[in-house]
């Protein structure tokens, strides 16, 4: 039977090499931690007014990583990101979101997919 300590010492977080042939070279994502996720989702989903605005360079600032885990972009770089290819951010985010056992609901969900968020016109803000 595993012990609280047994739990809080396992190394369960993941990181996955990822080639990006558009960037030209490759990159890295790593899993989050529960409370990392927690605060993403908060910060998306805050008080009934949803913040698309960057989601996808938001949450993959958070999980692009050197080969060490350390993040490789800060929060005054995520408008930076943001203005890279669409096409490349999804996938990425797509890739993440699965090693992060996001949901397809979650996932519609924090890209305004869902019926309450389509009715909010902060998606195309």
């Amino acid at each position: 039977m595993l012990t609280a300590q047994d739990i809080l010492s396992a190394e369960d977080k993941e990181l996955k090499n990822v080639a990006v042939p558009e960037w030209g070279g490759d990159i890295y994502l790593r899993t989050l931690s529960g409370s990392e996720r927690d605060a993403f989702e908060a910060e998306t989903f805050r008080q009934g007014n949803p913040n698309y605005r960057n989601l996808r360079a938001r949450y993959l600032s958070l999980t692009i990583t050197d080969e060490n885990g350390k993040k490789l972009f800060d929060k005054n770089q995520i408008g930076s990101l943001g203005d890279k290819s669409a096409s490349v951010l999804d996938r990425l985010f797509n890739i993440s979101a699965k090693m992060n056992a996001v949901s397809d609901k979650d996932v519609k969900e924090l890209l305004g997919n869902s019926e309450a968020a389509q009715s909010d016109d902060s998606i195309s803000d």
